[in-house]
């Protein structure tokens, strides 16, 4: 490389040092917005679209003081819309910006656990600080996972708060299936895995896929007659919907659902009896003949319940 290359190489990199620091900042006045009422509507929509290509956006979200504080208000801010159902298509957007921003926290490894259960210092101790109240976020979201409207607004604002529940199980963390376990996502999640979109099924299904994948929550769901009937009877009513409506998107967790619970001995006695027909048959052979992952799950199924 001759010298008016490498001066030029240099140049280039010297303007992109600089372009993202100038990213940097806008990103840092962004979070400021946040704790200002007038100027966090555009702050939120700004930063929701620029969570992806700002990989310490969950850290500096959480420590930033008063940011989380101000998500939440913006969360509790819509829940006199939700019954009755008022919320409006505005509304909805602003509080999915919101939303996105927790799944961003939710998703960071340094942020998760906090995401969970609050501020907490090194050693356990609790900080003392404005957001020490903001243990336990997710149960924030519960209520509009709680909602029925088919509206729109509605359908966004539940598929919005499913994704954060879905980034938080996404990683395999058991202290995350456990803080799960001792609320009331599962029958959430069942009540949208038969009446929702099929996004928010499919989200839906995830969550309740994941929660089974953990030897904890298989064995809390296994563990009373009530509660395997429970998730066994939805999943028994998406199969039947997914013989009118065929979608391998759904069916495949649909299926690996029923695999996870036949490692269950108590579970593998029921479906033996119980097993929709349509898994036994033919039925979804043509949506399967290009999902080979798929079809070896359905046929790991079958071989356990023989």
């Amino acid at each position: 490389m001759d010298a008016a290359s490498a001066a030029a190489a240099a140049a280039a990199q010297m303007q992109m040092l600089q372009s993202g620091l100038m990213d940097e900042e806008k990103i840092y006045a962004l979070i400021l917005d946040l704790t200002n009422p007038a100027m966090r509507e555009q702050a939120l929509l700004e930063l929701s679209k620029k969570r992806e290509a700002y990989e310490d956006l969950a850290p500096i979200l959480w420590h930033s003081f008063g940011v989380m504080t101000a998500l939440v208000q913006e969360i509790v801010s819509v829940y006199p819309m939700l019954q009755p159902p008022t919320l409006t298509g505005h509304a909805s957007n602003r509080v999915c910006n919101a939303l996105a921003l927790l799944q961003c926290v939710a998703s960071h490894n340094d942020t998760r656990g906090l995401f969970l259960n609050g501020n907490t210092s090194q050693e356990g101790r609790p900080i003392r600080s404005a957001d020490d109240h903001l243990a336990h976020l997710p149960l924030f979201l519960y209520p509009f996972l709680n909602t029925t409207s088919k509206t729109r607004p509605f359908e966004y604002l539940r598929l919005t708060s499913l994704g954060v529940i879905g980034a938080l199980v996404k990683n395999d963390n058991s202290e995350v299936i456990n803080f799960l376990l001792s609320t009331e996502i599962i029958p959430l999640c069942l009540r949208i895995m038969e009446s929702g979109s099929e996004l928010s099924k499919t989200v839906a299904i995830f969550i309740v896929q994941k929660i089974l994948l953990d030897d904890m929550g298989l064995n809390y769901i296994c563990q009373t007659y009530e509660r395997f009937y429970a998730v066994g009877t939805v999943l028994s009513n998406m199969v039947t919907q997914l013989v009118e409506q065929q979608s391998i998107r759904l069916l495949k967790h649909v299926i690996r659902c029923y695999l996870r619970l036949s490692e269950n001995v108590r579970a593998r006695e029921a479906l033996r009896q119980c097993l929709p027909d349509p898994l036994r048959d033919a039925t979804f052979v043509q949506i399967m003949k290009d999902d080979m992952t798929t079809k070896r799950c359905l046929q790991t199924l079958l071989m356990n319940l023989q």
